[in-house]
C-alpha cells in the first residue's frame, strides 16, 4: 500500500500532474475529444487515501498505455467518487461465515446466507470443485447440508480457498457481503448511488467500474433520470453475471435515455473468481448486447486487482479510443 508521503512524491511527477488538476477549457466542445473519466472502485478500499487510489488508477491506465505505444491524453477530468467509509459502516451488521466460527453462536443472516450460498455454490463449480471434495471438507457433521446451515456455506467457501483461483475465502465472503449490502439494503444503496450521482455531469464521461464497483456504476446509470453522455461504459472483474447478484437488480436493463450510452465492454480474466461469466445473452441478457473480452491476465495475486486490470492493453486501448 502507497502512504502518504509516497503519493505525494507520486502527484508531483509530470506524467501524472494532468491528471489530478481540471484546467480551464478542457472540457469537450461538440464532436471534439472526450475529457472526462469517472473511476468507480470495488471494496475495501476505507484505509486508503482516495487520491492514493485515483493515482493507482491512472498509474495501471498509463502502463497499459505505454504497451501500446501510446499515451494517456492530457488535462483529463478524472472523477473518483469514494463511498468505501459508508458501505464500511455497515458491513459489521453482516456477520460472515468465518465471523460465526471464530465468534461462535449461529448468528447469521439468513437472507444473507442463502444469497452467499447461491453465489459461492456457483463459484465453487465453475472452479470445478467436486462435491466430494466438498464432502471431505464438510467432514462427518450432523447438520444438515444446505444453504440455512451456516457450516455447510462455510465448507463451501473453504473449497474454493482450498481449490480455487487463488482468492482467500475470506475475501470471497467479504465481497459476497458488501455485495449483498449494496443490492438488498436500500438505505445503503441510496447513500452509495448519491455519492456516485454528485460527480456525474452532463459532459461526456467515460465510466469505468471495477469489481462491486462495477455494479454500483450500472445501477447507477440504470436508474439515473438525468442528461449523460457516456460514450464508454466499461466493466473490470465484474460479479454482475452471478446469478445471485443479477436476481437482486432484476429488472435488469441496458441504461435508457435521457442516459445515452454508447458502448459498454466487459473485461475479466477466466482466472478470476469473482468474475465468473461473461456478461453474454445467456448469463446477463440486455439489448444490445455488451461487448466482452476474457483475454486479460490479471497479475495480481487473487487475479481480479484493478492494477492488472487497467493495464491490459485491450483495456487500456479502449478507453485511449474512446478519449481519442
Amino acid at each position: 500500500m502507497m502512504d502518504r508521503r509516497s503519493f505525494l512524491t507520486l502527484a508531483s511527477a509530470a506524467s501524472l500532474q494532468p491528471f489530478l488538476t481540471r484546467p480551464a477549457g478542457a472540457d469537450a466542445g461538440p464532436g471534439g475529444p472526450v475529457r472526462r473519466i469517472m473511476f468507480v472502485h470495488g471494496r475495501d478500499q476505507q484505509d486508503i487515501d482516495p487520491e492514493v487510489l485515483k493515482a493507482q488508477w491512472m498509474d495501471a491506465l498509463g502502463k497499459g498505455a505505454q504497451s501500446l505505444g501510446r499515451q494517456v491524453p492530457d488535462h483529463l477530468d478524472v472523477s473518483f467518487p469514494y463511498y468505501a467509509k459508508v458501505l464500511d459502516h455497515y458491513t459489521h451488521d453482516i456477520p460472515t461465515t468465518e465471523d460465526v466460527q471464530s465468534r461462535g453462536g449461529d448468528q447469521t443472516d439468513q437472507d444473507f446466507l442463502s444469497f452467499e450460498f447461491s453465489a459461492t455454490d456457483e463459484m465453487r463449480k465453475r472452479a470445478g470443485i467436486s462435491d466430494q471434495q466438498l464432502d471431505e471438507l464438510y467432514g462427518p457433521d450432523p447438520h444438515p447440508k444446505g444453504p440455512e446451515n451456516w457450516r455447510w456455506v462455510h465448507a463451501v467457501v473453504k473449497a474454493i480457498d482450498k481449490y480455487g483461483f487463488g482468492m482467500s475465502g475470506t475475501t470471497i465472503e467479504a465481497t459476497m457481503r458488501d455485495v449483498y449490502l449494496y443490492t438488498s439494503r436500500g438505505g445503503v444503496r441510496n447513500q452509495i448511488d448519491q455519492i456516485v450521482k454528485a460527480l456525474l455531469a452532463e459532459e461526456p464521461t467515460i465510466v469505468v467500474g471495477h469489481s462491486l464497483g462495477s455494479v454500483v456504476a450500472y445501477n447507477v446509470l440504470r436508474t439515473y433520470t438525468g442528461k449523460l453522455q457516456i460514450p464508454l461504459f466499461v466493466t473490470l472483474g465484474s460479479p454482475l453475471a452471478i446469478r445471485a447478484v443479477r436476481d437482486q437488480l432484476v429488472p435488469i436493463g441496458y441504461p435508457k435515455p435521457p442516459v445515452a450510452l454508447a458502448a459498454w465492454n466487459n473485461a475479466f480474466d477466466t482466472r478470476d473468481i469473482v468474475a465468473l461469466y461473461p456478461l453474454d445473452q445467456a448469463n446477463f441478457p440486455v439489448n444490445p448486447a455488451v461487448k466482452n473480452y476474457d483475454g486479460v491476465k490479471n497479475h495480481t495475486d487473487n487475479r481480479h486487482g484493478i492494477a492488472g486490470y487497467l493495464d491490459d492493453p485491450t483495456v487500456a486501448g479502449w478507453i485511449l479510443d474512446a478519449l481519442g
